[in-house]
């Protein structure tokens, strides 16, 4: 009966033992997951606002650069959409939607008006895509799903493009973004 005891003790030491050193491999998945699952969803919803405020510029906008900016925006983000619903959904994540956040920028847009729309938005463009393209910068870095980061690679340089774009539209049409735009530059590396 000890025997049996000592066994039954033995044995449930060694499994908790595995189990213990189980947990910290376990743990680290999902939160590298979670990582890659943040990215996708902030990066699904941010080009589903884009293509939200492109319209609005369209719209909106009084000066024929930023209509063309906004319209430039429904067109790349709409193709950019879909790669990103693509990949989340290869990569098991869910579906993008639109973040309460963004829908929250979107309707402080969509009840303005036209004579305030184009230095607001564009100075919201070019805050807009900073973040993006730190945010991509992050995921290509150190994103734990392949594909994912690959992803985040292939579109960095377009979105770095569209932040010259953006800062330059900015510029013309008189919208302050120097502070934003010195953000920018130190997270592409340039000064």
């Amino acid at each position: 009966m000890l025997a049996k005891n000592a066994i039954s003790a033995s044995f449930a030491g060694l499994f908790l033992s595995a189990v213990v050193n189980l947990a910290p491999a376990a743990a680290q998945q999902p939160q590298s997951l979670a990582s890659d699952s943040a990215f996708i969803a902030r990066a699904a919803s941010a080009g589903l606002l884009q293509v939200k405020l492109g319209k609005l510029a369209e719209k909106k906008g009084t000066n024929p650069s930023v209509v063309d900016f906004g319209k430039r925006m429904v067109a790349d983000y709409s193709k950019a959409n879909e790669e990103l619903k693509s990949a989340a959904k290869n990569a098991g994540f869910l579906a993008p939607v639109l973040m309460r956040h963004d829908q929250q920028i979107f309707d402080r847009f969509n009840s303005m008006g036209r004579s305030s729309f184009d230095k607001k938005y564009m100075a919201e463009m070019v805050e807009q895509h900073n973040e993006e393209v730190r945010l991509f910068q992050g995921e290509a870095a150190g994103g734990r799903v392949q594909s994912l980061k690959q992803l985040a690679s292939r579109m960095l340089p377009d979105l770095q493009q569209r932040l010259t774009l953006a800062t330059q539209t900015a510029g013309s049409v008189g919208a302050n973004v120097t502070a934003s735009a010195s953000k920018g530059n130190q997270a592409s590396g340039t000064h």
